[in-house]
């Protein structure tokens, strides 16, 4: 219990920054990497789940699909708090060809339950707690924020995500939504 509350806390500590690098709490809308302006987020999500809320955006339809075929969307209904950095469809679209096929096939739900539990941090971390350091992940392992330059993710195998938009309310967490689809490290 100790060194939950300790992970937790450290957590809440290390993003607590992302509110200062991050536009204002109230514009959930947000520029794609061609200056295009993405869907804003539905006015009120709050009673939604994180699953609903995804299933609700068409920006994840793909993340949506991912998390169906891991098995994942009962759990992110669940109870919580979580907050999960969500991967646009254009970030899924980035990975490269054929890897989300191979990922969504039954064979390989352990391997893409690790990779979208590495999008999920167990609390509900708001943007004015963002911090730079690093995070540990519902699937274990860390990846690091720096503040530097907005928020940017660097994930387990060394690439980079930015925080498009933050502070997506569910009633049993957060949603962040990023623009790259995070790995955890090799194994």
């Amino acid at each position: 219990m100790r060194k939950r509350l300790i992970t937790i806390l450290a957590v809440v500590a290390s993003l607590s920054l992302l509110a200062a690098a991050c536009s204002s709490e109230e514009d959930t809308s947000s520029s794609t990497s061609d200056g295009e302006m993405s869907s804003p987020a539905p006015a009120d999500t709050s009673s939604m789940t994180i699953t609903e809320v995804v299933a609700d955006n068409p920006d994840f339809s793909t993340l949506l699909a991912a998390v169906e075929a891991a098995g994942l969307a009962e759990t992110l209904s669940g109870e919580g708090p979580f907050t999960v950095f969500a991967p646009t469809d254009d970030a899924f679209a980035a990975l490269p060809e054929g890897t989300l096929d191979t990922l969504l096939e039954p064979e390989n739900k352990d391997q893409l339950a690790g990779i979208l539990t590495y999008h999920v941090v167990p609390a509900e971390v708001m943007a004015a707690d963002v911090t730079a350091g690093e995070v540990t992940t519902v699937n274990g392992a860390t990846f690091t924020i720096s503040t530097d330059d907005g928020v940017v993710i660097t994930d387990g195998q060394g690439n980079q995500a930015t925080v498009t938009q933050t502070d997506i309310e569910a009633s049993n967490g957060v949603i962040h939504v990023i623009d790259a689809v995070l790995l955890p490290p090799a194994e």
